[in-house]
């Protein structure tokens, strides 16, 4: 989408007025901004790196939070 550049704030802008659910592995999101201002759902992968190797073990748990997570919530999936 051309965002690779796009900094937090302005990303999860962006973000919600594209999708319902943003997800990411940059645990310190929670703290570095006021998710709660944002209509969107956030999903946090708790897994060592970006590779799909540590990735897809974890998206039956993904889907699951996906189909009851809210607007403004935070989860984390993973260790």
């Amino acid at each position: 989408m051309g965002w690779a550049s796009i900094e937090n704030g302005a990303l999860l802008r962006l973000a919600e007025a594209e999708f319902d659910v943003f997800l990411t592995r940059d645990r310190n999101l929670e703290y570095q901004q006021n998710l709660a201002a944002f209509d969107l759902a956030v999903i946090i992968l708790v897994a060592p790196t970006n590779d799909i190797e540590d990735l897809r073990p974890l998206m039956d748990a993904v889907n699951e939070t996906i189909l009851r997570i809210k607007p403004t919530e935070v989860e984390y999936v993973g260790n």
